[in-house]
């Protein structure tokens, strides 16, 4: 099925392109979410005719994530979970559970927004990607600990980790 595209979607394609999809992801995902229209002839002109105004629309929600990721930038949450003496987890660290942890600090996202690179599964530092607009990610540090103290000192360590690197590059 060919559908245009109304935004950029990662591998697939950038706004305004005809791309040939599956019917069921045509039909499933990217019609239903306003992220695609069939590629019919009206479509086609009736897209044509609202380029500019889609083009700002897009622009301007992409500002808006960039401010936002200005701000989470370098952000750390901390979550406290039991886990064994190894250190393992009883059970894992969720998006959901990310997204709950950035609304404690100020950041409002949805578990949708959140991209783990790798399950969590242990105690320490991790990565996750919060995805704020096709064209805006941001990096936060998810800090998993036994006790809000360990996260604190964890968070505290990582800080310290992160700055040596940059005043060894500035002398």
């Amino acid at each position: 099925m060919q559908v245009i595209l109304l935004e950029r979607i990662e591998k697939l394609g950038q706004m305004g392109q005809i791309v040939m999809v599956k019917p069921g992801y045509a039909r499933n995902f990217l019609l239903p979410k306003k992220k695609a229209i069939r590629a019919t002839k009206e479509n086609l002109s009736h897209f044509e005719t609202q380029r500019a105004q889609l083009e700002a629309n897009n622009l301007k929600r992409r500002d808006e994530a960039q401010y936002v990721a200005d701000k989470m930038r370098g952000a750390y949450i901390s979550i406290v979970r039991q886990a064994s003496e190894m250190g393992h987890l009883y059970g894992s660290v969720r998006s959901s559970d990310i997204a709950s942890g950035l609304l404690n600090i100020g950041f409002t996202v949805t578990k949708a927004q959140i991209k783990l690179l790798t399950p969590i599964k242990t105690i320490g530092a991790h990565i996750a990607n919060v995805i704020l607009h096709p064209e805006v990610i941001v990096e936060v540090n998810v800090v998993i600990a036994k006790s809000a103290e360990e996260a604190a000192l964890k968070i505290a360590e990582e800080k310290t980790k992160k700055q040596k690197p940059q005043q060894s590059e500035e002398a």
